[in-house]
């Protein structure tokens, strides 16, 4: 997989942080997407940063123009970038809905559309969306109502995008864990058994053999994965 192009949303966050990790491992080139600069571009030199707002459809326009000029072609985007809460349907109001699909599914809409035009320019390219099991069979997720429905759009756009790409060697899949093992989900959930989660480095892994070989199966379910 050397010198794959490799775009990371997220690239600062728990799982983010393992995809670059994984790929810079495999002799890739990284690009990281982050809220905010964290200056480790500096540092590394098949490492590249660029701080980018996802809500803002111009700015990761021109982003990603910037990207193909300098390198060429994006050959995998990892889109990382979401947020979990709990609440039942009497409890979550639209806001709650609302808040979270543009957390979980306009973050990687926005930027998968430039990104799968070039991608389909070149007629090859992997894109991975993360989403999860209560997304991927909503009727689990009575009690994470708007996190649900915010992750099931992740797998609609999988399924069109693989239905316009069909014939051609660019695919989409829907990575699907249970639940990944960060501090924020161990604060969420104390009472929880964390020894069943899944890790950051495990889901990183796992994209990577994804990555590197073609599979019929675009839907990523960790835990059969990881059997």
């Amino acid at each position: 997989m050397n010198e794959k192009i490799v775009l990371v949303s997220g690239a600062a966050g728990n799982l983010g942080g393992a995809v670059v990790e994984y790929f810079l491992e495999e002799g890739c080139r990284v690009i990281g997407l982050v809220h905010r600069a964290t200056g480790r571009a500096r540092a590394e030199e098949k490492y590249s940063e660029f701080a980018l707002d996802l809500l803002d459809e111009k700015a990761i326009q021109n982003c990603i123009n910037g990207i193909i000029k300098k390198q060429g072609q994006i050959n995998i985007a990892v889109l990382t970038v979401g947020g979990f809460t709990l609440g039942t349907l009497e409890k979550t109001s639209m806001q709650d809905l609302n808040h979270l699909i543009r957390l979980n599914f306009e973050t990687a809409y926005n930027l998968a559309r430039p990104v799968l035009a070039e991608m389909k320019k070149y007629k090859s390219g992997k894109l991975f969306f993360i989403g999860s099991l209560k997304g991927l069979d909503t009727s689990t997720g009575k009690g994470t109502v708007a996190y649900s429905l915010s992750k099931s759009l992740l797998l609609q756009l999988t399924n069109i995008i693989n239905a316009d790409t069909k014939g051609s060697a660019v695919s989409a899949y829907y990575v699907a864990p249970s639940t990944i093992d960060t501090p924020q989900n161990r604060e969420a959930m104390p009472e929880a058994d964390f020894s069943n989660w899944e890790k950051p480095s495990q889901i990183a892994e796992i994209i990577g053999r994804y990555a590197k070989v073609t599979k019929e199966n675009r839907k990523i379910v960790i835990q059969d994965e990881m059997q």
